[in-house]
């Protein structure tokens, strides 16, 4: 299994953008549907967005549309998760891992999550 390693996180104010990357630890993500998920304290792990391989087909849950655009490197080297207008209940662990469909946001069961990246959106 391609391992995912996550990064670009950090505190930013409300209202703010920041741009997280995924990226593999070796080979590319070409052919890969890769989606972004993020768990909030006490919450359960909620699926953000996903894009497919050929950047047809992108999805995202309801409370970020408008807000968070992905994206894929056209080396196939990495996936963007492009998040503005930040808010506070955006604040989570984004990981990115390898889907078998961009149809639902379902969170895979059984798989080898990364370490993810803390996203703090506070003032």
């Amino acid at each position: 299994q391609v391992q995912l390693v996550e990064s670009g996180g950090g505190l930013v104010q409300p209202g703010g953008s920041m741009r997280l990357s995924c990226t593999p630890s070796r080979f590319t993500l070409r052919y890969y549907l890769i989606a972004w998920f993020r768990q909030a304290p006490g919450k359960e792990r909620e699926g953000v967005s996903c894009i497919s391989y050929s950047t047809s087909t992108t999805a995202y849950a309801d409370s970020v549309k408008g807000r968070f655009t992905i994206s894929r490197d056209s080396a196939e080297k990495a996936v963007y998760l492009q998040m503005s207008s930040l808010k506070p209940e955006d604040t989570a662990v984004y990981s990115c891992a390898i889907v078998s469909t961009c149809n639902t946001l379902d969170v895979p069961q059984h798989y080898s999550w990364g370490q993810g990246t803390q996203v703090t959106v506070s003032s």
